[in-house]
């Protein structure tokens, strides 16, 4: 099947503007969105398609369709639907997981553990000394760091990210092919070729205020916790430290001085029980567990049995796919493209296994490409 066919029904569900709640019903019940259209109206409806939705999905805005299609035509960009392997697990677990992603980049970078950073578009210039300093330093702990593209603190955190040779994913509230702001544009094209552009929105979406939040609880889906650098007491940043408090995640707080009006959120924040952070270390060591826990929850989606005794003894991993990514492993580093082909895996799979293995220090990656540790 061509990448045309097969994303054609996705996108058909995704412009005819239904709820995300009643699009992924459709695609739990008919297990893809091929049978999903084919049901019919009087079957959207019972999933909760709304009358415009429904018109929508019978008379499909053709230009809006090939623009998406379109942009989908580069081998770096993606959609990942909600019946997808490769959809993020993480984000699976929010209240109101979007049916499906537009990436550009490196999608598999949504499995990673990720600490999303956060602030004020007004920062200050300690603040984004701030930003850069603990991005940096998470991101040479092997941490993906997340923010919103936004001026500021946002992107402060994303340039040190890059800076450092690290991993950072942009959540945006627009298109995958729109910077907000618009100077922005060579910031998210860089993120786009060293690590992943997010969006739940169709190519060609222009920012609207109602975007953001919702882009919010995404960047949150895909966090194991979030690091408010500078907020006012109204603020974006505090709204979104809100949505990971409310999805269990770990919320920390930089405190500032009290003269300055962008800490107030944060102090706010650490009243309200968030963890006060001086150090990237203290975010590193609290989420070391959960990093462990993601990594062994990966592990446990893959069907185990036990290896031969001479791969035990040399200490390799226990799960018979993890043999075949090392065989296609070498001591060169290696692309994704070329990791699938030797092992005939896919890459989610491979993903979650590269990423234990990482974090077991038997493999090294470095922008994108991944080489043996050790024997």
């Amino acid at each position: 099947m061509s990448a045309c066919a097969e994303h054609e029904p996705l996108l058909r569900l995704l412009h005819s503007g239904a709820a995300a709640s009643a699009l992924r019903r459709l695609l739990d019940t008919h297990g893809g969105a091929a049978a999903a259209l084919a049901a019919g109206r009087r079957d959207w409806a019972s999933h909760g398609v709304d009358a415009v939705a429904c018109t929508a999905l019978l008379r499909p805005d053709a230009a809006a369709l090939a623009r998406s299609l379109s942009w989908l035509e580069a081998p770096t960009h993606h959609l990942l639907g909600w019946g997808d392997a490769a959809y993020p697990p993480l984000l699976r677990r929010i209240a109101s997981p979007p049916a499906m992603l537009f990436v550009a980049g490196d999608a598999d970078l949504l499995w990673r553990p990720t600490v999303a950073i956060v602030g004020s578009r007004t920062a200050t210039a300690g603040g984004r000394v701030n930003a850069g300093h603990f991005a940096a330093a998470l991101a040479r702990a092997g941490l993906c760091i997340g923010s919103g593209l936004a001026a500021g603190i946002d992107a402060a955190a994303h340039q040190a990210t890059l800076d450092a040779g690290g991993m950072t994913v942009a959540v945006l509230g627009t298109g995958p092919d729109i910077a907000y702001p618009a100077r922005h544009r060579a910031l998210m094209a860089r993120i786009a070729e060293a690590g992943a552009v997010v969006s739940e929105h169709p190519p060609g979406t222009q920012p609207l205020r109602t975007h953001f939040p919702s882009r919010n609880r995404i960047l949150v889906g895909l966090s194991l916790g979030i690091v408010v650098v500078e907020a006012a007491i109204r603020s974006g940043a505090l709204i979104t430290a809100r949505l990971a408090g409310d999805a269990g995640r770990e919320v920390f707080a930089l405190p500032g001085s009290i003269h300055n009006p962008m800490a107030r959120g944060c102090h706010r924040l650490i009243r309200e029980g968030a963890a006060l952070v001086e150090t990237p270390t203290e975010v590193a060591e609290t989420l070391a567990p959960l990093v462990r826990d993601l990594v062994r929850g990966l592990r446990g989606e893959l069907a185990s049995c036990p290896v031969e005794p001479e791969r035990e003894a040399a200490g390799l991993p226990d799960l018979p796919d993890i043999n075949r990514l090392w065989e296609a492993l070498g001591h060169d580093p290696t692309g994704m493209d070329e990791l699938l082909d030797r092992s005939g895996l896919t890459a989610a799979a491979v993903s979650s296994m590269l990423l234990a293995l990482e974090l077991e220090g038997r493999v090294a990656a470095e922008h994108g490409r991944y080489s043996r540790i050790g024997v």
